[in-house]
This record gives C-alpha cells, structure tokens and sequence, in this order.
C-alpha cells in the first residue's frame, strides 16, 4: 500500500486517538493495540516518513497514559495478569523465543558433554552432591535429597533462591543480553548432565515424574526471566527508532513488568518442590496430572491466550477491519 493511501485511510482514527481523553483500561488498551499495529506497518514500508513519527509520538502518547503513575483502579492488579501481562509476551515473543532456543542448545551441550565425559556431571554438579545421590540410589530413594529438610524451610529457601536467580538473569540483560545469553547457557548444560546422569543410572522416566512436578514450571520461569532479559540488552542494542535511552527504559520497564508477573510461578514452583516433590512414591497419573497441567498452564498462558487477546483486541478495535 502506498504511504499516501495508508493516510488517507487511516487518518481520520488517527484524529480521533489523538484528542482521546478517556482513562478507562480497556479502550486505552484496545486504542494503544491499534497504533502500534500501525505503527509497526508504517515502519516497515515507510521507515523514515513523517507518518512514521507521528505514528511514534502518538504510540509514545498512549504508552505514557497507560502506564504513568496515577491512582490506580481496584482492578488494576487483575488487569495486569489478565490483560497486560499476556500482551507483553505477544509483543516480545521473539526475544522470549530467543531464550528458549539458547536454553535448549545448552541442554544439548549438557546431555553430549555428560555423555562423552564421565568427569562432566561432578564438574557441573559437584562431587558431594554426586556422591550423596550415588548414596539415595544405592539406598533405592534415587530422589531422596527433596526429603532432607522440613516442607516450609524448603519452600522458603528453594523461593528466596528462585527469585535471586530471576532477579540476576533478568539484570544481566543490560550487559548488551550477553549476561543474560550466559545465564541460560549455565542452567541449561546444568539441567541436560543432570538428567542424562539418571538416565544412565536407568533413572531416566522416574526422574521425569518426580523433578519435573516442579521442574516443568521452574525451567518455563528461567526461560521466560531469560526473555525479559533479552528485552532488556535488546533495547540498548536496537533503539529503532527511539533514543537509545528513551528505547532502554521502555525495556527495562517492560522487562521488569514480566519479571514482576513470573513471581507466582516461581513461588508455585518453590511450593511444589518443597512440599509435594518429596513424595516420590505418589501415583504415576498423579504425578503426570501434576508436571502435565504445569506444561499445559505455561502454553495457554504464555502462548496461546495472548494471540487470542491480541486478536480478540486488533477486532474490537477495527471491527475486523485488515490493512
């Protein structure tokens, strides 16, 4: 489409979103969803027009509103989870792909390295913890290190960990994403010796259905903390067409927002391991219910319900009108 006919056809909703002066949520959300889209139209065919730059300051407009500090609603803290959330994995859904692809190539490199080199597994895990687990399977409890410690103190210390190793994946990012590239790497060589080492002990289904009853919602948690922080090197290395500072604290709050939003699921996490991992005689459909419906959560949320949102949105707002 020529950029004087995207005008001419967009110009008059341009208009009205730019005396809009209503602070109700969900039209701002639904006008804001508009713009960018628009925006990210016209920055692609039309790069360096003035259409591009206004379309900028007025997506720039909307972002301020809806995020600049005012009294907020009683359902602002629901919005977030429901709403706001689920459209910053829409919208940073590359970076967030990015992560999981270098996490699984670390998980590979960990699985091959464990494979070919007996040392690997006490390198990475430490030979006391080899050899106390050496110890549970000789004993026949192979998984008998989640029942050392009572349920609460576990629970307590496995969350602090989680959150510090969030807090420190997510803010390696500004160190141009390679801290946080090196982060991923790290717990993904980890994870791939330590599962091939009980899959050589013939371990391998049984740790399966005990580690991952909180695994499954922990390793989504690191990848996604890894994506947020690629959002956050990305926006020093690629401005675009912000300031670099300006585009470094879009991503730093964005960032932040969906690190913010990842604290239950590390809690969640935390709980399972301290209180229910340790159970590692429960029924096999119990735990595949369990590790199951983790996974499942992790793609609807993550996945599948912000493309609906966003979609569900880009209609209400258009009224199914496409460019």
């Amino acid at each position: 489409m020529r950029e004087a006919l995207f005008v001419k056809h967009n110009s008059a909703k341009w208009k009205k979103y730019d005396s809009f002066k209503s602070d109700n949520p969900d039209e701002l959300a639904q006008f804001f969803l508009e713009i960018t889209d628009d925006l990210a139209y016209a920055k692609t065919f039309y790069p360096k027009s003035k259409t591009t730059d206004y379309l900028n300051g007025l997506a720039s407009r909307f972002h301020q509103t809806i995020y600049r500090n005012k009294k907020e609603k009683s359902n602002r803290f629901i919005l977030f989870w429901k709403i706001e959330l689920p459209m910053l994995f829409k919208q940073y859904q590359k970076p967030l792909f990015y992560s999981f692809v270098f996490f699984v190539f670390a998980l590979l490199i960990g699985i091959f390295s464990a494979r070919y080199d007996d040392q690997f597994v006490r390198m990475i895990m430490g030979h006391q913890y080899v050899n106390m687990t050496n110890e549970n399977i000789a004993k026949g409890d192979p998984f008998g290190v989640y029942k050392q410690a009572p349920e609460f103190p576990m629970f307590y210390y496995i969350a602090q960990n989680n959150l510090n190793a969030a807090f420190y994946t997510f803010t390696s990012g500004i160190f141009l994403s390679v801290g946080t590239i090196i982060a991923l790497l790290k717990n993904g060589i980890m994870l791939g010796s330590f599962e091939y080492y009980f899959f050589s002990k013939g371990l391998g289904i049984e740790s399966i259905l005990v580690i991952w009853i909180h695994g499954t919602l922990e390793i989504s948690a690191i990848i996604l903390t890894g994506g947020a922080g690629l959002v956050l090197g990305n926006s020093i290395l690629f401005p675009k067409t912000y300031k670099r500072m300006e585009s470094f604290k879009r991503g730093a709050k964005d960032g932040m927002k969906i690190c913010i939003g990842l604290v239950p699921i590390w809690v969640f996490a935390a709980f399972l391991e301290g209180f229910i991992t340790r159970h590692t005689d429960m029924p096999v459909w119990m735990s595949v219910f369990i590790l199951g419906s983790s996974l499942l959560f992790i793609i609807w949320y993550v996945i599948l319900y912000p493309n609906y949102l966003h979609k569900s949105l880009s209609y209400k707002t258009s009224n199914g009108r496409k460019l």
